[in-house]
């Protein structure tokens, strides 16, 4: 591979594909208070350019929350937060002030009549409602639980409701084969890797709306789309991570195979974007609010009131969790990308990942050589504003397992009409965000030589759809690739 090609390309950072500016992880556990509040925890951010079902040219935004989603968590199963704000910002690129919110509130999780609950007089969630036995379609009789959602679009012109007078109903989750057979092929493991939207299961396909606002939305469990040796790389680098580059061998291990997330997702027009400043340059990022006041009551429900407060926020991949200090993990949640230029771009300038490179690998006492500490210019450009930037004037960028797509995007010769594909520009499901991460921190900010560094983990455990949500199928919860006693799984 001929990284000298890409050197320029990966020196420039954001600017990449923002010309003129200055140029556990994702985010599964980035902070000590949002780690006490799974729901609300965001996990991971994908957005890319693409086209509908119609064959209109879109944005996809695909939002994942509930890290450690253990598939087989009965007799409840994760339901989205009711006393929770989720969104989705598009934003100015350049300075991250958000111009237009995708704001969705959940039903119920504890409902006791209709339409949320058929039967509360049984412990089964799905498989028993009015009538007992396998859901063949969403919300039927024998899906005890279902939950709905609303979504409001917020910009300058004003607040509007959209929908299409319907209700807006959650995927159920994967239970096993005998309670959601729809999710899983013959052997009882959740099939995914459609390349047409008909491939997909029926229950996907049933909660999969297209808006008469010309959005197409979806929410509901899916696979957890990300894959990294997290535990090897917080084990101090143990030495089962890093590339061969930098002389150490062995087999990564996928944190997150086997567990699945919440999903929320939308897919939107380009031509509803083009009142962002910077057009066709977008800036993207998802956040998660609480009302500032809960009152625990003894006979009922919580009440909440008050205004939204923010507790979690995530763009690009990495930034919080692995850059920012423990001092400030929390703070950075509560705080809009407009304040991370002036409050947290010193954890890009001065990172301390290198430092643990030098020191663990290297063995530099100092933690100073031979990796760069200091001045990391390039880091600032590719995450401050911490907002995902997506150049939606290219044509649909390749996806993984289609012809061109590179796991690591244009250092692996992935671009789209001269632009990344990949991160950093916007993300892909697929993107190796470690190893591009850990080849820019290794080989910056000069690029002069490229050092590729990875964490051994090159692929995620599940088959991810090529169609909206483009997110694998939830696993089941009695067959996956983490347990179950099975050799199951890539």
């Amino acid at each position: 591979m001929q990284f000298n090609k890409f050197a320029a390309m990966f020196a420039a950072g954001a600017a990449l594909f923002l010309p003129g500016q200055a140029g556990r992880a994702s985010s599964h556990s980035d902070a000590p208070l949002i780690k006490q509040d799974p729901q609300a925890n965001l996990t991971d951010v994908y957005a890319f350019v693409g086209k509908n079902k119609a064959g209109t040219k879109v944005l996809n935004v695909v939002v994942n929350v509930r890290p450690f989603c253990e598939p087989g968590d009965g007799v409840i199963y994760d339901r989205f937060a009711d006393d929770a704000l989720y969104s989705i910002h598009i934003a100015n690129p350049t300075t991250g002030a958000a111009v237009c919110d995708y704001n969705f509130r959940f039903s119920q999780v504890n409902p006791h009549v209709l339409p949320g609950l058929k039967n509360p007089n049984t412990i089964l969630s799905y498989g028993l409602g009015s009538q007992a036995g396998p859901i063949q379609t969403v919300g039927d009789a024998r899906q005890n639980y279902t939950q709905s959602y609303t979504i409001t679009k917020t910009s300058s012109s004003g607040s509007s409701a959209l929908g299409n007078g319907s209700p807006l109903i959650v995927a159920p989750p994967n239970v096993g084969a005998r309670t959601t057979p729809a999710y899983n092929d013959a052997d009882g493991i959740a099939k995914s890797g459609a390349t047409t939207y008909d491939a997909l299961d029926a229950y996907t396909k049933q909660t999969t709306f297209a808006l008469n606002s010309g959005e197409t939305v979806f929410c509901g469990p899916r696979d957890d789309s990300f894959f990294s040796d997290i535990p090897g790389i917080f084990d101090l680098l143990n030495p089962r991570i890093l590339g061969s580059t930098l002389g150490q061998s062995g087999t990564g291990v996928d944190g997150f195979k086997g567990f699945n997330v919440l999903t929320y997702a939308i897919q939107i027009p380009i031509s509803q974007l083009n009142s962002v400043p910077g057009f066709p340059n977008v800036g993207v990022y998802a956040s998660v609010a609480r009302q500032r006041v809960t009152l625990r009551l003894t006979d009922a429900d919580n009440v909440s009131s008050g205004p939204w407060i923010q507790v979690n926020r995530l763009g690009n991949p990495l930034f919080n969790e692995a850059l920012v200090a423990l001092k400030d993990k929390d703070r950075f949640n509560r705080m809009s990308p407009t304040s991370d230029v002036s409050q947290f771009s010193k954890y890009a300038l001065t990172p301390e990942l290198p430092f643990l490179i030098n020191f663990v690998v290297f063995g530099d006492p100092t933690g100073q050589s031979p990796l760069a500490t200091h001045n990391r210019t390039d880091l600032v450009a590719i995450f401050m504003p911490d907002v995902l930037r997506v150049n939606t004037s290219t044509d649909p960028v390749p996806l993984a397992g289609q012809p061109g797509f590179s796991r690591l995007s244009f250092i692996g010769g992935d671009t789209t009409n001269g632009v990344s594909s990949g991160w950093p520009n916007g993300r892909r499901l697929g993107d190796d965000v470690i190893d591009i991460a850990l080849t820019a921190i290794a080989s910056g900010p000069s690029y002069s030589t490229i050092l590729v560094v990875g964490d051994n983990v090159d692929h995620n455990d599940a088959v991810y759809n090529n169609v909206f949500p483009y997110a694998a199928t939830p696993h089941s919860g009695t067959r996956n690739s983490k347990d179950s006693g099975e050799n199951v799984g890539l």
